[in-house]
């Protein structure tokens, strides 16, 4: 296992700055941002691309993953990273969600990444059914999916508590109805603990779709709020035990977005923590 830093705790930095500072922790890998202020794929230049790879280079640092998740640069007054999502009513509106996830892939592919991680849908509609949710979601991930193809990118859902996919049970109902080589998940260890999944247990069921991690803690409410692993209420040592156990050699990149203030000291901490764990 190899272990990243999510650059989404440096949302007041550059990501130049970004780079320079998780590599000098010590990370092996960043995931970076599709989205401001480090690459917003429809802003970002070959030029800045191929700039972003040297620097990349010369850090000694490796992509783990780009998070196309987030959303601040559309700004919707009614949350930041899940609108436009996969389930807006208006579908000129739903279309940008579509279209930015299109470009984070191609993005991807020109940083040379492995995959993008894209939210699980997104919050329901008040008089949505959760049916009705899930067909809107998966038509719109099929298109996304058939350009993944193209790509050479690999395109992973990222359930969430709140939103369409939070838990294992709906991820295998999403699942059963893709049939791509580029489609997986991306298990969230802290998001599944919110939800309440035996996390040893939901790494072996959904094994066969995982491709990429997050971690972070959640505090013992299970509220959904990242925290510096270690300080929090997960039991770390039997999950690490359970991803090891099913062979996974690839990423798992540290989330730890709302420590914007210092995530210097996060991520240092963070790091310190999982090396105890023989995670590095």
């Amino acid at each position: 296992m190899k272990l990243a830093y999510s650059a989404n705790a440096y949302m007041r930095f550059t990501v130049d700055e970004a780079i320079a500072r998780i590599a000098r922790l010590g990370y092996r890998g960043i995931e970076l941002m599709a989205d401001v202020p480090h690459a917003w794929p429809a802003d970002t230049s070959d030029e800045q691309i191929d700039a972003i790879r040297r620097q990349l280079s010369e850090a000694g640092l490796t992509i783990s993953n780009v998070n196309a998740f987030m959303m601040n640069k559309i700004a919707d007054p009614r949350q930041p990273y899940w609108h436009p999502s996969w389930l807006e009513p208006d579908g000129t509106y739903r279309a940008v969600r579509a279209e930015h996830t299109v470009r984070a892939l191609t993005m991807a592919r020109k940083l040379g990444a492995p995959s993008i991680t894209t939210e699980p849908g997104g919050p329901l509609e008040p008089d949505m059914e959760w049916e009705r949710g899930l067909d809107l979601f998966v038509k719109g991930l099929n298109a996304a999916l058939r350009h993944a193809e193209r790509e050479g990118v690999l395109l992973l859902v990222e359930p969430e508590p709140g939103l369409l996919i939070e838990n294992p049970w709906q991820f295998e109902q999403l699942a059963e109805r893709i049939d791509s080589p580029a489609f997986g998940l991306n298990f969230d260890i802290g998001h599944f603990y919110c939800v309440e999944a035996p996390l040893a247990e939901t790494v072996r069921r959904l094994k066969r779709w995982t491709r990429h991690y997050h971690i972070e803690d959640i505090p013992a409410t299970r509220q959904h709020q990242h925290m510096i692993p270690g300080t929090g209420a997960i039991e770390f040592p039997p999950v690490v035990e359970a991803i090891r156990a099913t062979g996974y050699d690839g990423w798992i990149t540290v989330e730890l977005y709302p420590y914007i203030d210092d995530p210097d000291a996060a991520g240092r901490a963070a790091r310190a923590h999982l090396a105890s764990l023989a995670v590095m």
